[in-house]
């Protein structure tokens, strides 16, 4: 969980930094993470595949790495720090 806390801390500004990775944070850990063992035993029931139902978190981890490759942009000289 490092390089995400990391990459995360750099996509806001300091006023509303907390708040801006907080939210999205948890509310996708509660929704994709908290489905995940419905979601996949109704995949698994409905396949009869025991392996189906990984499909879900893979695909899943997908989307958020190409939505990260295209939207996410590079912070290597951007000051993270406001000024007052």
């Amino acid at each position: 969980y490092g390089p995400i806390a990391a990459m995360l801390v750099e996509l806001f500004p300091t006023r509303i930094r907390y708040t801006s990775m907080s939210l999205p944070y948890h509310i996708g850990n509660g929704w994709f993470g908290g489905l995940l063992p419905s979601i996949t035993f109704a995949m698994v029931a409905s396949n009869g595949n025991m392996f189906y139902g990984l499909w879900y978190p893979i695909t899943i981890a997908a989307v958020c790495f190409v939505i990260g490759l295209l939207f996410v942009r590079e912070t290597k000289d951007v000051d993270i720090y406001a000024r007052d």
